[in-house]
């Protein structure tokens, strides 16, 4: 699933390949992906409009738009759900450029792609697209999305709001890194690569972690976001390759543990994280 950094990227795409361009149609036509809207709902508040601005908030894309006179125009709101793409082409539909889920290690199988497989497009005046891939169907396109129901960005959380959501929940630390109201973008494997980054047990209840403890887990996050924007993704991170029946830590030695937490699958050092 894109987590933080794969939706960084796809972001990053957009703003470098999709502003100040007019859009001239859009395809909404699957109602599920683009729930609550009716087909063309969509459609009639972008066309005309130009886009201005690609912002992130955890693992939510948020496009500005405008009116050519510089009014502002509806916000689109683009989830990637459990494998997006954002795929943007350059003028008269060149070969352009994606980002957003890991491609994996055979990154040409995953471009073998089915047209039914992408959800919803823009499309500019100038020929060029921005199309939304999603195999699975588990994504989301929706007008005006409510950002108040999104918690600070985890890359940009300051370090007394790090601390008070942390010391205002008794779930564990794990699940309240992961709960997107609390804090945005944090998911599966970050969260088992940054509590193991500072050798904590992701049971442990959020609110008995002291304020040294807490700023550790801040610390880490804030790396683990930062390697994973270096190397390409998440799935780069130091514990990943160690997620796996009979491994061991790379830090000690000792086995790694599978359970779950919060209907999440974990892994966790046996010692380090006991």
């Amino acid at each position: 699933m894109p987590e933080l950094p794969e939706v960084e990227a796809a972001r990053s795409v957009v703003e470098q390949h999709a502003l100040q361009r007019e859009i001239s149609d859009v395809d909404d036509h699957d109602t599920y992906e683009c729930r609550p809207h009716d087909p063309g709902e969509i459609k009639d508040a972008l066309v005309g409009l130009h886009v201005v601005a690609a912002n992130r908030v955890g693992k939510q894309i948020f496009l500005a738009t405008a009116e050519p006179d510089g009014t502002p125009g509806a916000t689109l709101g683009i989830h990637l759900g459990m494998s997006g793409r954002i795929l943007v082409s350059g003028p008269d539909g060149s070969d352009g450029v994606e980002g957003g889920d890991y491609l994996g290690s055979d990154g040409q199988a995953h471009r073998a792609r089915k047209e039914e497989w992408y959800r919803f497009s823009l499309d500019f005046v100038d020929g060029g697209r921005l199309r939304l891939f999603d195999k699975r169907r588990l994504g989301r396109v929706v007008l005006d999305p409510d950002l108040e129901a999104l918690g600070p960005d985890a890359e940009r959380v300051g370090r007394d709001d790090f601390r008070a959501l942390l010391a205002a929940s008794s779930t564990a630390v794990k699940t309240r890194l992961m709960d997107q109201g609390a804090l945005a973008g944090i998911g599966n494997l970050l969260a088992d690569e940054i509590l193991w980054q500072c050798a904590l047990d992701p049971h442990r209840p959020a609110e008995d972690l002291t304020e040294d403890e807490a700023d550790a887990v801040r610390r880490a996050m804030r790396k683990a976001i930062r390697d994973a924007h270096a190397a390409g993704g998440v799935h780069h991170g130091e514990i990943i390759p160690h997620r796996q029946a009979g491994a061991a830590c790379p830090r000690c030695g000792a086995e790694m543990v599978k359970g779950t937490v919060g209907s999440r699958t974990t892994w966790w050092c046996s010692a380090e994280q006991a």
